[in-house]
């Protein structure tokens, strides 16, 4: 009986070691992606934004045509 209640206990033991392990590396991992959307949003705020339409006149109301 001793030693199956052992096993039974290292074995809780280790799967307790193994989740605390894997938390650590999901808590990285979201910490990684959280800075690479950071940085991803404030390069796509930094590039100009197309430019529009023409609102009025013949030229550029239908296709953008600039240089």
């Amino acid at each position: 009986m001793d030693t199956a209640v052992n096993a039974a206990v290292g074995t809780a033991l280790a799967l307790q070691n193994f989740n605390q392990d894997q938390q650590a590396q999901n808590s990285l991992l979201k910490q990684s992606l959280d800075g690479q959307a950071s940085h991803i949003a404030q390069l796509m705020s930094s590039v100009a934004p197309s430019p529009e339409l023409a609102s009025s006149g013949s030229v550029g109301t239908q296709i953008n045509t600039y240089a």
